[in-house]
């Protein structure tokens, strides 16, 4: 399928809010109609839109050279210098530094990240009241947001499903855990109730959704865009979860000059080099921990831990602990993984380069 040949065609004023931030100017000391915004990314294929129009474009062999992981090939949100080569096709010669970035473990890759999008301003975090609803859950949402110095805001769907009194509950619940977050609620009955997810874009600001399968993202998206750019399948009767096809991040541009990042659902969404968010996510317990006795307190066993006596006085539930020591342990057991993998590669690099010097050595 032709990349070009997608939704964007029919957003005609899609060039009429392309803002390129000041620092991105100031980086690159070429015309502006060479810096793009990756939209799409489709294996080695990316979709940039600069100023005039959207182009097909792929990467130079030496990026690809010096890519250590996917962290540094272009990811759907990147800033880009890029090379014209006609009015469809350009080459990315150059990824600009990153003010943002939402990632998670790689699936099935030890020690290694996946980039899901970049330089966002905000995220939607979405759960339905259903069978989907479990705090855990947003803690590792809330988590890998904020250590990708993104602001979460949390949108709540299938409101219509419980009662007014449950809806309330569940809200104190999400409330009570991020107290600092602004949450939205949405039904499924009423696609007005999308207005208040509407009335939270900003112009040139970035907004990315994640969230599991079936909990509503997409029909979100296709309201604030004003038409079906994410195909959506019908309810199920059973179990009241909507399914959709998304299968890749894209980026789109609506109207009023907000950006907007979907996602694919995502049941695993594992923990990476994110102690900054866990701390910031957990606040409360990382304010208690400064009241130990011990600097080093693990807040598991030692004596004058003050995060074991507030879950004792009940000032702090044993769930949350216990959602914070599981993050904690994925969170270090990644670290420790990637230096491990480190480690490695420069051993077997040193030994390469041995084998090579005895081989020269015996030459002559």
């Amino acid at each position: 399928m032709n990349m070009l040949n997608q939704s964007y065609k029919t957003d005609k004023e899609m060039h009429r809010h392309f803002n390129i931030p000041e620092y991105i100017k100031e980086s690159y000391n070429t015309d502006i109609q060479n810096i793009a915004r990756v939209v799409s990314v489709h294996k080695d294929r990316y979709t940039v839109k600069s100023s005039d129009t959207l182009y097909s474009a792929e990467i130079t062999g030496n990026i690809r050279y010096k890519a250590e992981s996917g962290k540094d090939l272009p990811a759907v949100g990147d800033w880009v210098e890029i090379v014209k080569v006609d009015d469809k096709q350009a080459i990315i010669i150059d990824i600009a530094p990153r003010l943002s970035m939402l990632q998670r473990k790689a699936v099935g890759k030890m020690g290694e990240a996946q980039i899901i999008a970049t330089n966002i301003d905000y995220c939607f975090v979405v759960m339905a009241l259903n069978q989907d609803f479990k705090l855990n859950r947003l803690d590792r949402y809330i988590s890998i947001c904020l250590d990708g110095n993104i602001q979460p805001i949390i949108i709540l769907t299938k409101t219509d499903l419980l009662t007014e009194d449950e809806v309330i509950n569940h809200k104190q619940m999400v409330k009570g855990r991020f107290p600092d977050t602004d949450i939205v609620l949405t039904t499924t009955d009423s696609l007005e109730s999308f207005n208040k997810v509407f009335d939270t874009l900003e112009c040139n600001k970035t907004y990315c959704f994640v969230g599991s399968s079936g909990v509503g993202k997409s029909t979100i998206i296709n309201y604030l865009l004003g038409n079906e750019v994410l195909k959506t399948l019908e309810i199920s009767a059973s179990n009241q979860k909507g399914r959709h096809t998304t299968s890749h991040r894209e980026l789109f541009y609506m109207d009023n000059g907000a950006m907007i990042i979907d996602t694919p659902g995502m049941r695993e969404l594992g923990m990476v080099d994110n102690a900054k968010g866990l701390e910031m996510t957990f606040s409360n317990i990382s304010d208690l921990s400064h009241k130990c006795r011990y600097a080093d307190c693990t807040h598991i066993t030692e004596p004058g831990c003050a995060v074991i006596e507030a879950i004792d006085s009940g000032l702090l539930s044993q769930s949350e602990y216990d959602n914070y020591l599981r993050l904690q342990k994925e969170q270090e057991h990644y670290s420790n993984t990637k230096l491990d993998k480190k480690r490695k590669g420069k051993e077997l690099s040193r030994m390469i380069k041995e084998v090579k010097a005895n081989q020269k050595k015996n030459k002559f």
